[in-house]
């Protein structure tokens, strides 16, 4: 679902089927996008408790100089 739909083209996240619901794992550009992802699941399966550990990952420029030794 999260990989076909155009908006979302998601592949990086995994869902897995526990006992008390669904857990997404993976990791996202950003928090808007780990939130759409999240109420697409809950919108397809309304009735199953969702737990998200879906990490958000830096896509900006770094803002300091790495210095090495």
């Amino acid at each position: 679902m999260l990989t076909e739909d155009p908006d979302v083209a998601e592949q990086g996240i995994t869902v897995l089927r526990k006992e008390r619901g669904l857990v997404l794992y993976g990791e996202v550009e950003s928090p808007h996008r780990r939130e759409e992802i999240l109420r697409r699941v809950a919108e397809r399966f309304p009735d199953v408790p969702i737990t998200s550990d879906i990490g958000v990952i830096r896509t900006q420029a770094p803002t300091q100089v790495e210095e090495l030794p």
